[in-house]
């Protein structure tokens, strides 16, 4: 890490990210952020960050106007997903979690061109403190897509994936409510069902095999899943009821 990454790290609007024993992402920080972008991470990302420190937070308290539910999403990169979702469902709020800057930078212009700043807010960070801060049983869905899968048997550590976090996402998650996860990479697939069906709190929905191998209704895509595709890899979908 840079100098100026760890200056962004330790900035990330309280969140307490230094305090971590590992975090479950990589760099912060990549090419330089054009004027537009550095603008709305200066003047919009500081409205609309959720405070962590405000434990437990009340995810529909978070909206002036009233929202049916809160979904949120954990690493959601440049905000195509959570964008093209916030759109398509206009009375629900949404809560997106980044740690990387670049991909936080690109969301914050694109919420603003979408006039979606009444619906969403952010964590720039990963999206643990956030877990913790929630309230229980305050969300209905929690999307992790296409996550780091961190190949290397050294790094298996930092994969989003453990007990640990599925006791976090349990947690907030209230009963019906549902996990979604999708990756193009077949161990993390296979890592992901393993630990989550082995986990008393959740249920796989899958019936058939396409369900899991087309994505759910209402997918957007996403530029990771593009790449994906046009490599030759085969993305997989999950969905994962909490009991």
């Amino acid at each position: 890490m840079s100098p100026s990454d760890d200056t962004t790290a330790h900035a990330a609007a309280g969140s307490g990210e230094e305090t971590r024993t590992h975090a479950f992402y990589g760099r912060r920080k990549g090419k330089p952020l054009r004027v537009g972008q550095a603008t709305a991470i200066a003047d919009l990302l500081p409205r609309l960050a959720v405070d962590v420190t405000k434990a437990p937070i009340e995810p529909r308290a978070l909206f002036a106007a009233p929202v049916d539910d809160v979904w949120v999403e954990s690493g959601f990169g440049g905000g195509e997903h959570l964008i093209e979702t916030a759109t398509a469902n206009p009375g629900l709020g949404f809560i997106g979690a980044e740690p990387f800057v670049n991909g936080m930078a690109k969301a914050l212009v694109a919420i603003h061109e979408a006039e979606l700043e009444s619906r969403i807010r952010l964590h720039h960070a990963d999206s643990v403190l956030l877990l913790d801060a929630l309230a229980p049983a305050s969300i209905g869905r929690f999307f992790l897509l296409y996550p780091d899968p961190w190949p290397k048997k050294r790094h298996w550590k930092r994969r989003f994936v453990d007990k640990d976090n599925l006791d976090r996402v349990a947690r907030v998650l209230r009963s019906g409510g549902e996990f979604r996860f999708a990756s193009d990479w077949a161990p993390y697939v296979d890592w992901t069902l393993k630990r989550v069906l082995e986990h008393p709190a959740f249920e796989w929905t899958a019936r058939t095999a396409d369900d899991w191998r087309k994505p759910w209704a209402g997918w957007p895509g996403t530029r990771y899943e593009e790449k994906a595709i046009r490599e030759g890899r085969t993305p997989a979908y999950l969905v994962f009821r909490r009991v």
